[in-house]
């Protein structure tokens, strides 16, 4: 029936809303270019998987073992001590005359065994030299001698010219902490919980959201709750741990990371919960240019470029990603950034990866496009691509009813949206495998947004807010990415958190605006390059056979999507007061700086202490994903209490602000190395629930809440930028929603060396929460903990306590810019590259 139904289907696929699709050249070429391309596609990706399988050796050093070995045996010496005559003699006697041909393929097959082999040892001694981590715990200017040397074999070992996938095979795997380690850091250190990750620092599938415990929750727990947890804390070390701690020791040699797979299946795809704020997360174009006014173009650019990324990706042309640029972290998110959608599941969604994909699923007005990106002389350019869409923002066909909202389904709670799919699949199955079948989705938005002279603080906000939650039915929320293009060229990107965490996406985006504005660049109009393309068919319309069951479903998907995003409070201000490299010359850690401040403007917002989570990368792992680091320490405490104290005196604060930043430099430290608590944590508990044993412990830190998540969005191609000549153009970061209803949602960027951008969000329905407010805090907070220092005394220092009014000092941050509120009409900006 299905084959039926497809086979109806086809002749209007043939089609679009101008009439009948024309298919020009002879069919035999068509039929040939399309072989070439796919065995293209194979034999590339055959030879890269084959380069990664060897390195660090190549295929050169087979040819050089080889000639080795056949000079050895020209100069009647055997290397191979009797083994190539073995050989010999098991191979076909072809005669006489085939008797040399005999001995080349011995010694090729003695080469190969042995050039096999000395793979394997070079995979085995590189990734014994890549589970030592005692180079992170030690400062740069004192490394020891013992690191010193380990840098020399990684470096000796690591072989030349890796490519992105490189590394796989030499990654350490993550191990499994000792439960007896867990728990005595739950009872002495800053305490556990899961809940968040990734670099946005909010996927947890459970509605609590477990946070951090015991020290952690200190200063907000009596004693008397306090030693009840702690009371469970060691019956569970006495009564349940070496039991469940056996089953995750066993899964840790059977699968590649003993963690990773279960945060995946139960932290995002077990979570029933909308997608939309819950587990998607947002990123931004340049905060004070926009390279084009021309909607199409930038469209056209950015999809062009998107898609050279991809190109790069499949070829492995990227570079594996070096920690400190020695230490090379797993690649294995990367595999699925395209052609990939996460489909919705009555218990549990499942994510759908496509090894090509050759067109876009555009989305306008209510109506669905499918825009082919290839041509048969490969991938279309941008000029091409901007006609295209200029095409669908020039149709004046109307919306079908309930087209215009079908994609707010997508924003549904998954078991509802999982129901409908089913009669989508069966009505407009090639509509809907259109648009997930699509390498990414496109969202021509109607609007302008972006930062105005006019009203800079509120136009950021919006901005914000319309990436993360737009209109509730302007993009497919299932898609690993979105591409939202505003009406005044403004971009931005809307990201899908299961498949991968925030620094891909945030390598992807950082090369695509590097790529569309500088390398691609714009016509003195504002067109892309080059010239149309007359021949191009239009794109085509996606007609969707909505069944009557269906349109309830998508009114009561829509109104659950703009309650959502009506009750999300988004701010976005850029800090330029100072950035990275003032805090660089205090000689300390710029993110353990933010995350002491973030500590000081959220005690003075609230009045007390919370549970907060910031997201850490284990990617120095195989197939590592995230790690909590536990921010409120008893050190960060005592530094805010002596703040708040009028007695304390600036070098006694700045003492204690020395401490907290060195606790939370350990942490971090720790939890990258594998050696975090809430992971493991969450791995103990679904083993619980697997084998039905009851811990009230893991209960107890199942349920505790999370008032304040915080991430970094980290700036890792520093080189495609030049903040010091261009220092506009550097993306201004991105945000994510609150975990709480009663919390905050905060990230930051440094933007270049003297600028951080904040992203803070918070729920509207809270009488707790305050977006706006917090965010003077933040100021307020970096402001007195930069007086602390000699360097900052200029700076003034201001503390006010909780509930204390704004003072409306904040420093305008358009006062020495040139806001766009109309984009320049000019050529592209010198390249920064030459």
């Amino acid at each position: 029936m299905a084959e039926a139904h497809q086979a109806v289907n086809f002749m209007p696929s043939l089609t679009s809303d101008r009439g009948e699709v024309e298919l020009s050249g002879p069919v035999w070429q068509e039929i040939y270019l399309s072989g070439l391309r796919s065995w293209k596609r194979h034999l590339l990706r055959f030879w890269n998987d084959f380069l990664t399988g060897v390195f660090p050796a190549t295929p050169l050093s087979w040819l050089f073992l080889f000639s080795a070995i056949q000079l050895a045996w020209f100069l009647q010496l055997d290397p191979s001590l009797g083994l190539m005559e073995k050989i010999k003699e098991l191979l076909p006697d072809w005669g006489g005359q085939h008797h040399r041909l005999r001995g080349v393929l011995a010694a090729a097959l003695f080469a190969s065994c042995l050039w096999g082999a000395l793979i394997f040892t070079l995979h085995v001694a590189l990734r014994l030299l890549l589970s030592y981590h005692g180079w992170l715990l030690e400062p740069h200017e004192a490394m020891s001698s013992t690191t010193k040397t380990w840098l020399a074999l990684v470096r000796i070992f690591s072989g030349r010219h890796p490519v992105l996938f490189s590394y796989q095979r030499s990654l350490p795997r993550q191990p499994v902490p000792s439960v007896q380690d867990t728990v005595r850091k739950v009872l002495l250190e800053p305490g556990i919980g899961w809940g968040v990750g990734g670099g946005r620092g909010r996927d947890s599938v459970f509605s609590a959201l477990p946070h951090q415990y015991l020290e952690s929750v200190r200063p907000v727990l009596s004693d008397e709750d306090f030693d009840w947890t702690t009371g469970l804390a060691q019956e569970f070390l006495k009564l349940q741990a070496s039991l469940l701690q056996w089953y995750l020791w066993l899964k840790s040699w059977w699968a590649s990371n003993y963690v990773s797979d279960w945060w995946e299946e139960f932290v995002y795809l077990r979570s029933r919960n909308s997608l939309m704020v819950n587990s998607n997360y947002y990123m931004m174009d340049f905060l004070y240019v926009t390279p084009t006014p021309l909607q199409a173009a930038r469209a056209g650019n950015a999809v062009h470029a998107l898609l050279l990324y991809r190109r790069r990706l499949n070829r492995q042309e990227i570079p594996p990603n070096l920690l400190m640029g020695m230490r090379p972290l797993c690649s294995a998110q990367y595999e699925k950034i395209f052609n990939t959608t996460r489909v919705p599941g009555v218990q549990k969604d499942y994510i759908r990866h496509l090894q090509d994909s050759r067109h876009v699923a555009v989305f306008h007005r209510g109506r669905f496009f499918r825009v082919g990106t290839h041509s048969p002389n490969g991938l279309l350019s941008p000029r091409a691509l901007e006609q295209q869409f200029q095409r669908i923002l020039d149709d004046p066909s109307p919306a079908c009813p309930h087209e215009e909202h079908l994609a707010a389904l997508t924003a549904a709670p998954r078991g509802m949206w999982a129901q409908v799919r089913k009669s989508l699949k069966t009505q407009a199955a090639q509509a809907l495998e259109a648009v997930e079948g699509a390498a990414f989705f496109v969202s021509l938005v109607a609007e302008p947004a972006g930062l105005t002279r006019e009203d800079p603080a509120a136009s950021l906000d919006a901005y914000a807010h319309a990436l993360l939650v737009g209109r509730g039915h302007d993009r497919w929320f299932d898609k690993s990415f979105t591409l939202i293009v505003f009406s005044n060229g403004k971009l931005g990107l809307s990201v899908e958190h299961s498949w991968a965490d925030c620094p891909i996406s945030g390598h992807m985006w950082e090369f695509t605006l590097a790529t569309e504005c500088f390398q691609l660049g714009y016509s003195a109009d504002g067109h892309c390059k080059g010239r149309p393309d007359p021949t191009l068919p239009q794109p085509q319309r996606l007609q969707w056979d909505l069944p009557e069951q269906v349109h309830l479903s998508i009114s009561l998907a829509l109104r659950g999507a703009e309650t959502l995003s009506s009750n999300v409070d988004c701010h976005v201000f850029p800090f330029s007061h100072f950035g990275k490299s003032f805090i660089k010359r205090c000689h300390l850690s710029p993110d353990s700086f933010i995350q002491m401040a973030l500590q000081l403007a959220h005690f003075r917002d609230r009045g007390q202490f919370c549970l907060t989570y910031e997201s850490a990368m284990t990617r120095l792992f195989l197939e590592g994903r995230t790690e909590t680091v536990r921010s409120c320490s008893r050190e960060a405490c005592d530094f805010v209490r002596a703040m708040e104290d009028q007695e304390k005196t600036d070098p006694q604060c700045l003492a204690l602000f020395r401490v907290a930043v060195e606790k939370h430099q350990a942490l971090l430290k720790a939890a990258m190395c594998g050696q975090g608590v809430d992971r493991h944590l969450f791995a103990l508990y679904i083993v619980s629930r697997f084998l039905h044993v009851q811990s009230p412990f893991l209960a107890q830190v199942h349920s505790e809440q999370w008032p304040l998540s915080t991430s970094q969005i980290p700036v890792q191609q520093t080189q495609l930028f030049d903040v010091h000549n261009y220092p506009d153009y550097v993306s201004s970061g991105g945000g994510f929603g609150p975990a709480d209803d009663h919390g905050y949602g905060v990230s930051y960027i440094f933007m270049g060396d003297d600028m951080i951008t904040f992203h803070i969000s918070s729920k509207k329905s809270s009488t707790k929460t305050d977006s706006h407010r917090l965010g003077q805090h933040i100021e307020d907070a970096l402001l007195d903990v930069a007086s602390l220092f000699q360097a900052g005394q200029r700076l003034k220092r201001r503390r006010r306590g909780p509930g204390d009014e704004d003072s409306g000092h904040r420093r305008g941050f358009i006062s020495t810019k040139t806001v766009d509120s109309k984009a320049p009409r000019t050529s592209t900006p010198a390249d920064p590259f030459q």
